[in-house]
């Protein structure tokens, strides 16, 4: 510690010296009685004033110097004031400069305390305008005494002096808040990034709760999600790196908000693959945990269709998904250590989904039995058969998940359907109704086409078996 640091309790600044005095109309007083003392020839009623008001206000300047401004101290220096001004019996100017005081004093304090120093202010001046009435105390003559242009400048100078100390401190809380806000923006805009690698599920109770966070998990029933792309290794071979990470971002981006829409936990992504989870933090209840999982399942494999129509317009074709449910109890929570934590589950039933979702086909979503039970009454579902998994001793039966659409195909919300040369996918779900006409109208047009080259066909097929009669006659 350096010799400045060591006197700097001492050594105070301007603007620290002006902040230590919270009571400079205490200085008016004691210049107010004095100058009246004077002006009476410290007769014994001046006497009495300039001790009864002047020795409490040296307490004041004493006692406050290094202490914050209080109400009770407030209330006495509005006391000694309008005993002052009452003392005086109202006389105009300095009363004027003393209420002015009052009136500042009232102002910096605290707004439940105005009222009331306001009714001490008024009931002192009535009760010593009467006391010096019944005591006869000269009054001060005429307004050329110099007496009254001092007190006047004195406590405008007190009002300044005032008014220049909230100015700086405002100026100063300005550049404070300037800097906090700044800070603050900066500390949101870090904390958004941070939390696009972190699930939705944790990060805002910690936000908002602003609670502990360490190494805790518990064992509790989930329904877990596991899929991937099928194909997506055989592409990675044949395509440049840009294209490779242009499928799995746009890929993974629509999945995480069909993931966000149903209140999914995000677990991870693995490669093409990933891995979400329903029931904590926060559950609404297993069964409909379950049901969730599933709804969302099957929304994604709806976007993976949209999703494969415009890759096959690019040029990239075979791209499905294939997705494994289970529903178990499995540990969840914080792993890792304080320095690094991730809020991710472990157990059995995490390894079963991921066996289920590599033993899935083409745009198959294999739930496990616990699960079936659960939606078998919501969702049409296929037994899938017996599957020797590795890790699992006995066989595990499984159940394919179909469309809820799929025996309504008047109702259908999907149209699929590829040939060599024609490829035709209807979402009606995401069409507007604006829309029908112009897709009515491709339709048409589409249908006009095929019939003209149908003729056509049929014309050549005509003109080359009549060839054909023709060589053989």
């Amino acid at each position: 510690m350096t010799t400045l640091d060591r006197l700097r309790p001492e050594l105070l600044t301007k603007e620290e010296v002006y902040d230590k005095v919270d009571y400079p109309e205490v200085f008016v007083l004691i210049l107010t009685v004095i100058l009246l003392a004077l002006h009476f020839d410290f007769r014994p009623t001046a006497m009495a004033l300039l001790v009864i008001v002047g020795l409490p206000s040296m307490l004041i300047l004493i006692y406050n110097y290094r202490r914050q401004a209080s109400f009770w101290t407030s209330n006495i220096v509005i006391i000694l004031l309008s005993m002052v001004i009452g003392s005086i019996e109202l006389h105009m100017i300095i009363s004027l400069s003393l209420a002015a005081l009052i009136g500042l004093r009232i102002i910096v304090s605290s707004p439940e305390n105005r009222i009331k120093l306001i009714i001490v202010s008024v009931i002192t001046v009535i009760i010593f305008y009467y006391v010096s009435i019944i005591l006869n105390i000269p009054k001060l003559e005429g307004y050329d005494d110099w007496i009254t242009p001092l007190i006047l400048l004195a406590s405008m100078i007190v009002v300044l002096c005032r008014f220049t100390c909230f100015y700086r401190k405002y100026v100063r809380y300005e550049a404070h808040s300037h800097h906090a806000v700044g800070r603050l923006n900066s500390a949101v805009s870090v904390i958004n990034k941070l939390t696009r690698f972190v699930p939705l599920q944790v990060w805002e109770p910690i936000v908002r709760a602003d609670i502990p966070v360490n190494v805790s998990n518990k064992r509790a029933k989930l329904t877990i999600m596991f899929s991937d792309i099928i194909g997506f290794t055989e592409l990675s071979d044949s395509l440049s790196a840009d294209n490779l990470a242009d499928i799995l971002n746009t890929y993974m981006h629509s999945m995480t908000l069909i993931a966000n829409k149903h209140g999914a936990v995000l677990d991870k992504f693995v490669g093409d693959g990933m891995i979400c989870f329903f029931g904590e933090p926060n559950s609404q209840g297993t069964r409909q945990d379950a049901l969730s999982c599933l709804e969302m399942a099957i929304d994604m494999r709806r976007e993976m269709r949209t999703l494969r129509q415009k890759w096959r317009l690019m040029g990239f074709e075979g791209l499905y998904i294939r997705i494994g449910i289970t529903t178990g109890y499995c540990h969840v929570g914080n792993f890792g250590s304080n320095n690094r934590l991730s809020y991710t589950l472990i157990g059995k039933e995490a390894n079963l989904a991921a066996r289920l979702e590599s033993s899935a086909g083409k745009d198959e979503i294999l739930i496990s039995e616990s699960t079936y039970d659960y939606v078998c009454h919501n969702y049409e579902c296929q037994h899938a058969g017996a599957f020797h998994l590795k890790g699992f001793d006995k066989k595990v039966q499984a159940w394919r998940v179909f469309d809820p659409d799929i025996n309504k195909a008047n109702l259908s919300k999907w149209v699929d359907y590829t040939l060599p040369g024609f490829n035709l996918h209807l979402n009606f779900k995401d069409m507007n109704h604006n829309d029908y006409q112009d897709v009515k109208a491709r339709l048409n047009f589409a249908l006009g086409r095929i019939e003209q080259e149908n003729e056509k066909n049929e014309n050549d097929i005509n003109a080359e078996n009549k060839r054909n009669d023709i060589g053989n006659k």
